[in-house]
């Protein structure tokens, strides 16, 4: 199973069919190669293997991303 967290679209790149994501605070480029739909910096997508997948929702985003943090917290709560 492939888990994948959304990422936030902060850059685009035309000359290259690419995008800079900010994933959780870490920012990469990844290839748009695989995208049929146009992106614009805000937009959430969600990457597997350094290809943007597909886009989604900013409220599908959100709750996805709240998720995460929640997990995060208690594997820290456990290590503690």
């Amino acid at each position: 199973m492939c888990l994948s967290i959304p990422s936030q679209v902060v850059e685009l790149h035309p000359e290259t069919q690419s995008v800079t994501v900010d994933t959780l605070g870490v920012k990469r480029t990844v290839s748009c190669h695989l995208m049929e739909e146009p992106l614009a910096v805000g937009d959430y997508v969600l990457i597997h293997i350094g290809f943007v997948m597909n886009k989604i929702d900013a409220d599908s985003a959100a709750e996805s991303l709240a998720l995460y943090k929640e997990i995060v917290e208690k594997m820290e709560a456990a290590d503690a």
